[in-house]
């Protein structure tokens, strides 16, 4: 009897330990797949890719799409390479401003005393440390070695807060740089003056640049929790330091900015930060950020996966800044005289939309296009809006605005797409024979598409006219050099692109005459395939061939790319081009080829931007570090070969979108959230190959890099709560695509509108290595 009693206990402590085993390994499983054991904005890893920075690539403590953009600088000169550079352990100064072509208002902390022969206005970098930083979106620590500073940031979206430690006894002072060199252009005519014992207005002009043609002024205020017993000014850089009365808890400043008035700086301060609550701001920060990224959870991966996805989706809502005031007014700089313009309010008294500052949309068809329309529909609403502002007051649709104003940087009419796939996912559907207007016009000879890289005054560098007469843009362009970027095989190859955007619009809104004139407009790529060579290839005014003629030399008729990347684009015609290549068989084997060639150098040219010119780099056939090639990996599957889609995508993302270090990231031109959205696009395995600019847009299928991805939809724009992506038996060796279903629903050509998308659903897709590898 005892042996048996004993027997059942042991029994059952053998069950006990099982079920404890089975619960372990379950929690441990669920701790692996489930990245919602830390919210999403816990995994953002601001540091990627500092060390290849452009100035608006990094920025700490800002809320999305703030205009302050708050973070410490350690290299101050040039849009490359400047801001927060990661190897450089040197402080410069923390600016207010980290923009398209805008900078301005640094301020520096100090505390030591001014040494014989040495300016505290010239001499006061401080070293500081990693081991002791501390970054998160929405916030910043650092200890400032030689002033023994104890430094710490956070933002509203248009107010910087910021928290002082100075040591005890110490001189409490704080440096304003309102006239120096920060990134793209130099800020001059600075000025402060003390209103109160405890608060400062001031302005600022930021100068010209070779892009943004037209000086912008800056007004802010300034407020602090300590009085201020003096004001200096230096007489020869200009610049102001603060004397502040000591105390013995942490200073407090709050730094407001207007593109406006003085006034409206005000209403900003009352309207964002009223109180001194640091620690509330900080929270409300990593808030706002957490709700902006938790749109899209993904599960399973490992934590280095989950945590890159995070920090591309952080980048794809960072670089882009509006301008508007909390009231609604904006500065307009598009007439000849600069005026303060004013948005459409709500009844509560909110702009119905806000005003943006953007580096171009050159490439945006591939990228913040499809993420944002899906993800971020109100986002993307706005956008749309802020452009069609421009045009309003400017008679143009921007492709890159800055400081209130065009720049005509990079090429042809890249809002198209944009627009008309705003309009065909329903986010904008009044007044729409104005926009279609509005955007016919940019693609005529008084448009945006006639003026070319950084033409202000004249229609000539974009060789619109040989477009509309010859079909084709020249190379070179025989009236000279206008700008950059007038590489005519390229602009024929976009300008096509575009026009087919625009003629869906047409359509859809009964243009019969305009859309068969755009429709056969872009058709006009057909003029730059060489078929004795099978490659895009520029020609001379006289329709003769470029002689000598090299697919893999860059920018030698192509904007940022060669022959090898650009002969790809035609997004809107694949089957067409590849009836030019001999059908789809020979077009897939041309560019699979491509791709084996690509991968032996990473698929980049190099690991920035400004490598891409160096010989060796520079001859890569497929390029994943810039816009021209964004599209390539998708190609095979609009050709009838998924599995090549399959297989090169999530060979590129391991290769270029994987890595978590500052000395790597996006390994080229990431403008303002180009790169990284593609990333996150590639990794829940959405993508759209011509933009979304037909009539009820299609997304292609690919591999998924997670095993479950849930979209959150915004029930303001879609009807459906959620896309739940689920990849069965997804892994590194798994990655193709056996079966694929929506709703239960087989998907037979790997593809859905977005209609039925939008609806919400689930997209069961069951994942194999049963491929043969090309």
């Amino acid at each position: 009897m005892k042996i048996s009693r004993l027997f059942s206990f042991f029994i059952l402590l053998l069950i006990a330990f099982s079920i404890f085993c089975c619960q372990h390994r379950d929690k441990q499983m669920a701790i692996a797949l489930n990245s919602t054991t830390s919210h999403p904005v816990d995994l953002v890893y601001p540091q990627l890719d500092t060390e290849n920075s452009r100035w608006f690539l990094f920025s700490s403590a800002s809320r999305p799409f703030g205009m302050v953009n708050l973070s410490p600088d350690t290299k101050l000169r040039g849009t490359w390479g400047s801001g927060y550079r990661y190897e450089i352990d040197t402080v410069k100064g923390f600016s207010h401003i980290h923009g398209w072509q805008l900078s301005g208002l640094s301020v520096m902390p100090l505390s030591t005393n001014e040494e014989k022969g040495k300016s505290p206005y010239t001499d006061f970098y401080s070293k500081f440390s990693h081991d002791t930083e501390k970054i998160a979106p929405g916030y910043h620590f650092l200890h400032l070695d030689r002033h023994d500073i104890d430094v710490e940031l956070t933002a509203t979206e248009r107010v910087g807060f910021h928290r002082y430690k100075f040591q005890n006894g110490a001189n409490q002072e704080i440096l304003f740089l309102l006239n120096a060199t920060l990134g793209p252009c130099t800020t001059a005519d600075g000025e402060l003056q003390q209103e109160t014992p405890t608060t400062l207005s001031g302005s600022f002009i930021m100068q010209p640049t070779e892009r943004r043609p037209r000086p912008f002024k800056v007004y802010f205020k300034v407020a602090l929790n300590t009085e201020i017993t003096a004001v200096d000014r230096d007489g020869s850089t200009g610049n102001y330091k603060l004397t502040l009365q000591k105390i013995n808890s942490p200073v407090l400043m709050k730094v407001v900015i207007s593109y406006t008035s003085l006034a409206n700086a005000e209403k900003n301060m009352q309207a964002e930060l009223p109180h001194w609550d640091f620690d509330q701001i900080v929270g409300e920060s990593k808030d706002h950020w957490n709700e902006m990224l938790s749109r899209i959870k993904v599960e399973g991966g490992s934590e280095t996966n989950r945590r890159r996805f995070y920090t591309d989706l952080w980048h794809a809502l960072l670089g882009r800044k509006m301008i508007n005031d909390v009231s609604g007014a904006y500065p307009d700089n598009t007439a000849e005289t600069f005026r303060i313009g004013q948005l459409p309010m709500t009844v509560d008294g909110r702009p119905q939309f806000n005003h943006y500052n953007s580096d171009a949309f050159w490439g945006a068809q591939w990228t913040i296009n499809t993420l944002w329309g899906l993800v971020y529909p109100e986002i993307k609403q706005e956008f749309a809006k802020s452009l069609l502002q421009y045009y309003t007051d400017g008679g143009l649709i921007p492709r890159g605005p800055s400081g209130g104003n065009y720049t005509y940087v990079m090429t042809g009419a890249s809002s198209t797409p944009f627009i008309v796939s705003a309009i065909q996912e329903g986010l904008i559907n009044e007044d729409l024979e104005n926009i279609y207007n509005a955007l016919k016009k940019n693609h005529l000879s008084n448009g945006i598409m006639a003026k070319a890289g950084y033409e202000h005054k004249t229609a000539l560098g974009g060789g619109f006219d040989y477009y509309e007469e010859m079909g084709y843009v020249p190379y070179p362009i025989p009236e000279g050099k206008f700008g950059l970027h007038q590489d005519g095989a390229s602009l024929t190859l976009e300008y096509a692109y575009q026009d087919y955007a625009l003629a869906q619009l047409a359509k859809k809104l009964g243009h019969k005459e305009d859309y068969q004139i755009f429709l056969k407009r872009s058709e006009n790529y057909k003029q730059v395939f060489d078929a004795e060579t099978g490659w895009m290839r520029p020609k001379n005014v006289y329709g003769e061939w470029k002689a000598d003629f090299d697919p893999y030399v860059y920018e030698n008729g192509f904007n940022e790319s060669n022959s090898a990347q650009s002969t790809w684009f035609v997004p809107h015609d694949l089957e067409g081009l590849a009836k030019l290549m001999g059908g789809n068989d020979e077009a897939v084997k041309k560019l699979n080829q491509q791709f084996r060639e690509a991968e032996s150098l990473g698929f980049t040219s190099g690991s920035s931007h400004e490598r891409e010119k160096h010989p060796e780099f520079s001859r890569i056939p497929v390029n994943f570090g810039n816009q021209p090639s964004l599209h390539s990996a998708y190609i095979f599957g609009k050709l009838g070969r998924p599995d090549l889609t399959q297989y090169w995508s999530r060979k590129v993302v391991n290769k270029v979108f994987s890595g978590l270090s500052p000395k790597t990231g996006y390994n080229g031109d990431e403008d303002q959230g180009l790169m990284s959205s593609l990333a996150v696009l590639k990794k829940i395995g959405l993508f759209q190959m011509d933009g979304g600019v037909t009539a009820d847009p299609e997304y292609q299928i690919g591999n998924p890099l997670f095993e479950r991805i849930t979209i959150e939809l915004n029930n303001d724009f879609y009807s459906g709560d959620e896309i739940v992506i689920i990849a069965n038996g997804n892994s590194n060796t798994n990655f193709y695509i056996e079966t694929a279903k929506w709703n239960s629903n087989p998907l037979d050509n790997l593809s859905i509108n977005h209609q039925n998308l939008t609806r919400g659903g689930v997209l069961n897709l069951e994942m194999t290595n049963d491929k043969n590898n090309p």
